[in-house]
Parts: structure tokens; C-alpha cells; sequence
């Protein structure tokens, strides 16, 4: 089994595909906790927009696509909070919207573009340098704003009234959660693609909260379990020869449904 250790593809992509997990196993335990599942797809769909143009213009797709991303978010807290739409209205308003500029940009380009499928589907395989240190420069910058603001995080998400009265502004940790929610989503798209990355958002949380009480245990076997399931889909679809997001993506399901049927016998 070591011997995909001695292909540099395969090491960036481990790299790059753990980083993730780290990032998003963690935000998931938020996104859970909040009801906002429909975060990853919304995101993940309208910046195909940011995708379409870096290809269009010759730019780097995924810098472009974490700008792009993070207007997103703002456009959907703004339009959650300062609106009477609710939060999954919101997501789809900013869903279909990115989707289809996405698409009209795409018109514009002649020829046949293969790395787009890479970007829809997604080729972790693909992964170069530059792509490896923007995901790794862009998480650990994700990863400092967590860990600062992370008891603030948790104490607006489980009570708003109550921080708002401590002296704590929860809009302002409600859009720092949106927008690093989603450029974490944004980097994960060559790993798995924009079609499936919400479920590696949604599923090691999903995992996670069936054998955890604390809300730190809780982060702590979802991160894992991210990690887990991105390292090990890697491994199967060399060794199968398949295509590696969408086996990334089954892996964790089938934990989740192994997990499940164990918790289930227990009882």
C-alpha cells in the first residue's frame, strides 16, 4: 500500500485532500448544528460562476472562485438577515443565480474544456503546486480565524440572546461562519467537485453526532472522520481504479451507514 507514496501526484493530493477534511470536518459541526446543510450545495453551485470566469479569462480558477465565494456568502447573510427570506430561500436565490452566470460565461468560451469537468466532478489527482499551496496557505488562515474566535462561534450558535447580552455582536461571528464556511467549500471543489462536496461537509458531522454527547467531542470525531474518509477514498479509488471524488463521496457514506447500523444493534 505504500507505494502510492512514491507518485507526487498522490502526495499532493493526500496533502491537499487532508487539509480539507481538517476544515471541513470542523465547520460541519457547525453547519449541523445551525440547520444550514443546504450552506455546502448553495456555495458550492453558484461558484461555478467564479470557475467559469478564471477559465474564460485565463485567471486561477480556485483564487477566483474563493472571491467569488466569499460575495456569495455576504449576499446570502444579507439577504437572510436584512430580508424576510428564510435561510434555504436565501441559498437557493444565490444557487441558481451563480449557476446560471456560470453557465452564460461557459457559452462565451470556444472549445472543449476539460478542466471544467474536473471542477463539476472533481480530480484530486489534478492538483498542482499551486492549487496544494493555496489550499494549504488559504486553510491555515481559516484555521487561525477558528481557533481565535472559536468559544464565540459556539456561543452564538447555541445562544444568540445570550451572547448578544455578554457584550457580543452575533452578526459578526454569524458572517465570519458564512464566508470562511464558504471558501473552505470553494477549496474543496477540485477534491471531490462542485456536484458532491456538501455531502464531505455534511457527512463526518452526520457520523459524528451519533456517538458524541459534548459539542467538543462532537468537532473532535468529525474532523477525524473527515480525514478518515478522504484518505482512505483516496487509497480505494487508486487501487480500483475509480474516479476519486465521487469514491471520496461513497466512502463516507458507507462509514455513515456502518456506523449507523452499529449504533442501531446496540440499542
Amino acid at each position: 500500500m505504500l507505494e502510492i507514496f512514491q507518485y507526487q501526484f498522490m502526495i499532493r493530493a493526500i496533502l491537499a485532500g487532508s487539509f480539507v477534511a481538517v476544515l471541513l470536518g470542523w465547520l460541519g459541526t457547525f453547519v449541523i448544528a445551525r440547520k444550514m446543510s443546504f450552506m455546502g450545495d448553495g456555495i458550492a453551485h453558484a461558484s461555478l460562476a467564479g470557475i467559469a470566469l478564471a477559465l474564460l479569462l485565463g485567471w486561477a480558477p480556485i483564487p477566483t472562485a474563493v472571491m467569488f465565494a466569499i460575495i456569495i456568502a455576504i449576499c446570502i447573510y444579507l439577504l437572510e438577515n436584512k430580508t424576510k427570506i428564510s435561510t434555504d430561500a436565501a441559498i437557493g436565490i444565490m444557487f441558481t443565480t451563480g449557476m446560471a452566470i456560470g453557465v452564460i460565461l461557459l457559452h462565451f468560451y470556444q472549445g472543449y474544456q476539460p478542466e471544467l469537468i474536473s471542477y463539476l466532478f472533481g480530480n484530486i489527482l489534478t492538483i498542482n503546486n499551486f492549487d496544494l499551496w493555496s489550499i494549504i496557505i488559504t486553510g491555515f488562515i481559516i484555521l487561525v480565524l477558528i481557533i481565535f474566535n472559536y468559544n464565540k462561534l459556539v456561543f452564538t450558535t447555541f445562544d444568540r440572546e445570550g451572547a448578544y447580552l455578554s457584550g457580543i455582536n452575533p452578526w459578526i461571528y454569524d458572517l465570519l461562519l458564512y464566508i470562511i464556511t464558504a471558501v473552505s467549500i470553494v477549496l474543496s471543489i477540485k477534491l471531490v467537485g462542485i456536484v458532491l462536496v456538501s455531502a464531505l461537509l455534511i457527512t463526518p458531522s452526520a457520523f459524528a453526532r451519533l456517538y458524541t454527547k459534548s459539542f467538543k467531542s462532537f468537532t473532535v470525531l468529525a474532523v477525524l472522520i473527515s480525514v478518515l474518509i478522504v484518505v482512505l477514498g483516496l487509497i480505494l479509488s487508486y487501487y480500483l481504479d475509480l474516479p476519486s471524488g465521487a469514491t471520496i463521496i461513497l466512502t463516507g457514506t458507507s462509514l455513515f451507514l456502518l456506523g449507523y447500523i452499529f449504533k442501531f444493534l446496540k440499542k
